[in-house]
């Protein structure tokens, strides 16, 4: 596993975690402690809003996880990858987007930009 791999699995374990404990742990583990995640919908910055953000869009789809939807590709300290979030019960993935990762030099997140490839419809 490179560490373009160990990173983007630690990012997964964070936006699938449960519980405020397991979450917060999650969260330290994948990104540094002034760590960023931007993307159309959310910014955050720091542990505490990193935590904020996932939890909010667990609140928004319950019952759904977040799957990586293709193999990781990484160069220098930069990582690409694709995802959906899918329904445990149906299967449905309501959403699907690219992100890309700077790492800091212990393997952790330093950013993410996060590109929304496909999102609910109003209805």
């Amino acid at each position: 596993m490179t560490q373009y791999d160990t990173a983007v699995a630690r990012y997964f374990e964070a936006w699938n975690a449960t519980g405020p404990e397991a979450l917060a742990k999650a969260v330290a583990a994948a990104w540094t402690e002034d760590g960023g995640y931007t993307d159309p919908l959310a910014q955050a910055r720091g542990h505490e809003q990193l935590a904020a953000v996932i939890a909010g869009a667990q609140e928004q789809f319950p019952g759904h996880e977040f799957r990586l939807t293709g193999a990781v590709d990484g160069h220098h300290d930069m990582a690409r990858f694709t995802w959906e979030l899918v329904s445990t019960a149906d299967g449905s993935a309501p959403v699907a987007a690219t992100d890309v990762i700077t790492l800091a030099e212990d393997g952790r997140i330093r950013s993410v930009l996060g590109f929304l490839d496909r999102v609910p419809t109003a209805g």
